[in-house]
């Protein structure tokens, strides 16, 4: 999570339904992401078209069917499909019903251009655990306040992106506990104000990905929950000094009152208004 001393107003997330149609699109404070973009089409279909961005999609209902490079493709739920940038694809509904989608468009920060003519060849992925790690994604993506767990969990899925289209199997790394202490303790000083992964990994000298898998490895815990859970208990011991959870929410370096109740109704079990009052 990326220092906020001021809180800054949600992007714009406009939702425009009609009879065919429903979409959802911004902008995330994550580095790497360009855009994150939701629909629901019954009858649309794209024309021919080209992105300057990666496409990263995942069909939530339904399938579509689309042609890459002159060749075509399709994407039942269980896959994941990565267009290139600059190579044109066209995109319609393969049932009466029509698809769900959910779309994340990626600058070069985790696929670079030397990776797109493996993409052409092989645009649809199935690998289950990177469908569920792409659906969370979207989710930390849905929720303000979470940028370093939607920055740890898109280090994860650009890293199993870039091994399914260099042809590399899972390796195990071998644990790092130093790093994984030097991480904690700059979690441990920036409590309120949070700090982003990719800073995180600039000061300790670590590429992001093996900076979350070594801490979670010698901890048992992700750096986002870790520092949650951090927050969270400051919150209850400002609660019990009889302070407002509005004025707690931004003391603890929560997003808003709703972040601060997400997080520690999951944590404590109960809401910090009936935590105060016992």
């Amino acid at each position: 999570m990326a220092a906020q001393p001021s809180r800054t107003p949600l992007p714009d997330r406009p939702v425009r339904p009609d009879r065919q149609r429903i979409v959802s699109a911004w902008r995330p404070e994550v580095r790497g992401v360009v855009e994150v973009f939701h629909a629901r089409f019954t009858e649309y279909a794209y024309p021919m078209h080209v992105h300057e961005a990666w496409t990263l999609l995942i069909v939530d209902t339904g399938a579509v069917r689309y042609d890459l490079d002159r060749h075509e493709h399709g994407t039942p739920h269980d896959t994941v499909s990565l267009l290139p940038p600059h190579v044109p694809h066209n995109g319609s509904p393969v049932t009466p019903e029509g698809f769900r989608k959910r779309v994340l468009y990626l600058d070069g920060t985790y696929l670079g251009d030397e990776l797109i003519g493996a993409a052409v060849d092989r645009p649809d992925l199935r690998d289950p655990l990177l469908r569920r790690r792409v659906g969370q994604l979207h989710g930390a993506l849905l929720r303000p306040g979470e940028e370093l767990e939607a920055e740890s969990r898109l280090m994860f899925v650009g890293e199993r992106l870039r091994a399914h289209l260099r042809g590399e199997s899972d390796k195990p790394r071998p644990a790092d506990p130093v790093l994984a202490r030097r991480l904690r303790e700059l979690l441990d000083e920036r409590v309120v104000e949070g700090i982003g992964l990719h800073e995180a990994a600039g000061l300790v000298g670590a590429h992001p990905a093996h900076l979350v898998r070594a801490f979670s490895t010698a901890y048992g815990i992700a750096p986002h929950q870790y520092l949650t859970s951090l927050r969270v208990g400051r919150a209850r011991r400002l609660l019990l000094e009889g302070r407002s959870p509005s004025d707690v929410a931004v003391a603890t370096g929560f997003y808003d009152q709703s972040h601060l109740t997400r997080h520690f109704r999951k944590l404590v079990g109960v809401p910090p208004g009936r935590y105060r009052a016992g």
